[in-house]
């Protein structure tokens, strides 16, 4: 894929035309209200230059797990009202994504009018990709364009099904922004590159961790999944979470970093308790242990010695990319590791980038989410990018070699 260029919405022509638009407007809602606008106010450069095409935007989303029934607890309604006050002009909301209706106010839209359908996963077809499904979608626009990068790597009718049908299918703003820094800032990075993994499991992260072992110069792991490495080096980790069928490929990894010479960086010593409650946000006892966990205590947060190394090897990078926690920052008490290295990579002068929703909150828990070069918005998506799969999302588009 690197050889050859996706298409973007700059590369065609798309004035006046009925353009459809898979966004990803999959945000939290409060009752009617949306608690959290910045999946909105990604997709805003996209919709903005296509309203300066006077082009007609027809937007599809979907929003939660509605398992394709109707399910009014999560309509887009609120995101129209939402998306309606960022852009400062009128969003029709649509009660349904197909069928007449739908097709006849379509039909009738003025140049430069803006239209949000109602949730694409009302109907089982959307994830099944259903080719009847899709072709109603299809019938709406002259031209296809997909800025939903968090669920490229999902083949359904909305990502995959209707472009096929499409003859001008391109990306927006975001997905261009997203497989640059995810693709090309990572495959040719500037040098030292850093990788900050964290997160609960090595089973998420594994392909990951493999794919950057190839990539960056230092990597430091944190969260729950360093302890599956503590084990791998025969060390006792207490009761902290640990996955005993992947210290295989715990063992793996460090061969592999002193293999490509790749400073591998692991917890020297852990913040513990001996009781944690984390639906209640409670924790027993805190001391900090080097080395070995002693049973009855589990790891909660990185160290202070731990922190240290993070400090300088963050300092030293000209490119930086963190995804994961490397403790359980929900609670205050364990959140000075995350809120640490989101200082660091704050401070950092090196291009940096942020991806994984509980990164993307730790970050603006600690105030310093414009301290970075870019925050990703795909979870799974921009985790299978790295690690090298096709994104079907993406893939479905028009590219020029």
């Amino acid at each position: 894929m690197a050889m050859k260029k996706m298409q973007t919405v700059t590369d065609v022509d798309l004035r006046e035309k009925r353009v459809l638009v898979r966004v990803d407007f999959n945000v939290p809602l409060d009752g009617d209200k949306v608690a959290n606008n910045s999946r909105i106010c990604a997709a805003l450069p996209t919709i903005n230059y296509l309203l300066g095409q006077s082009a007609k935007v027809i937007l599809m989303s979907h929003l939660g797990r509605p398992d394709g029934k109707k399910n009014l607890k999560y309509s887009l309604r609120p995101v129209a009202q939402e998306l309606s006050s960022l852009l400062n002009r009128p969003v029709l909301f649509l009660d349904d994504c197909i069928g007449s209706d739908v097709a006849a106010t379509i039909d009738e839209l003025d140049d430069g009018s803006v239209v949000l359908l109602e949730n694409l996963r009302f109907h089982g077809d959307e994830e099944a990709n259903g080719d009847e499904f899709a072709a109603k979608l299809a019938s709406y626009g002259d031209a296809y364009v997909n800025d939903a990068f968090g669920t490229a790597h999902r083949a359904h009718a909305s990502t995959v099904g209707v472009p096929r049908l499409l003859p001008i299918k391109v990306a927006g703003f975001l997905m261009q922004k997203e497989l640059e820094f995810l693709g090309n800032r990572t495959s040719n990075p500037e040098r030292p590159f850093t990788v900050i993994l964290g997160g609960a499991k090595v089973s998420d992260k594994i392909g990951v961790i493999d794919a950057l072992l190839d990539r960056c110069d230092c990597m430091l792991i944190g969260g729950a999944m360093a302890y599956t490495f503590q084990l791998a080096r025969g060390e006792n980790t207490g009761n902290s979470p640990v996955e005993k069928d992947r210290v295989g490929d715990a063992i793996g990894a460090v061969e592999k970093a002193k293999e490509k010479g790749v400073e591998l960086i692991l917890p020297v010593d852990t913040l513990c308790t001996d009781f944690l409650d984390f639906p209640a946000k409670k924790v027993g006892k805190l001391q900090t242990i080097s080395g070995q966990i002693p049973d009855g205590w589990q790891g909660v947060d990185i160290g202070q010695k731990t922190i240290g190394l993070f400090a300088k090897a963050i300092a030293k990078a000209k490119t930086i990319l963190w995804n994961g926690p490397v403790g359980i920052f929900e609670i205050p008490q364990c959140a000075e590791g995350t809120f640490a290295v989101a200082k660091f990579v704050g401070d950092s002068k090196a291009l940096s980038i942020v991806g994984g929703g509980d990164s993307i909150d730790a970050l603006a828990k600690s105030g310093r989410s414009n301290d970075v070069t870019f925050i990703s918005t795909g979870g799974g998506a921009s985790l299978e990018f790295l690690e090298g799969k096709e994104l079907p999302g993406a893939s479905a588009l028009n590219w020029t070699s």
